[in-house]
This record gives structure tokens, sequence and C-alpha cells, in this order.
């Protein structure tokens, strides 16, 4: 189990564990990169993140090779299968 860290005022900060899915929305004519990110494995929390405010904030979790066949989606650590 990983060490959790709790700051002074008794928050956490919860680390990525795997890329589960990807998207491209379409708005207003441009596309935006999504990425399905899996925080909590016991629990099966999950959300949608834009693809590359995720690798700003995670920069360690992405390998820069492209996943999905989409040039511009980069895998961002394990990929499952749920």
């Amino acid at each position: 189990m990983d060490e959790v860290q709790v700051r002074e005022n008794l928050t956490y900060e919860k680390k990525p564990i795997a890329v589960v899915d990807h998207k491209l929305k379409k708005f207003c004519g441009k596309s935006i990169s999504l990425v399905r990110i899996v925080w909590d494995a016991a629990t099966g929390e999950v959300t949608w993140e834009v693809e590359s405010q995720f690798k700003e904030q995670y920069p360690f979790f992405s390998s820069g090779r492209p996943i999905f066949g989409d040039k511009n989606s980069y895998l961002l650590g394990s990929i499952v299968t749920l």
C-alpha cells in the first residue's frame, strides 16, 4: 500500500492510477482530447480530464507514445480494460 501524505488542513492529493479511455470532443469547431482517469481502484472512482491539463499536472505519468491511433493523444501510464 502507498504512503499517504496528509496536509496540515487534513486533506491529501489523490494520484492517478491508470488511463482507461480516451475521446475527442468537438466544441465550436475545436477538438478537445479527453482521457478517463482511474483515481481509486477500490471505489472505482473515475473522471474525464482534459488530456493536455492532465499531462501538465502529472508529467511523470506520460510516456509520449501515441495511443488510440490518434496523433494528438499520448499514452499516460498504463491503459487497462474494464
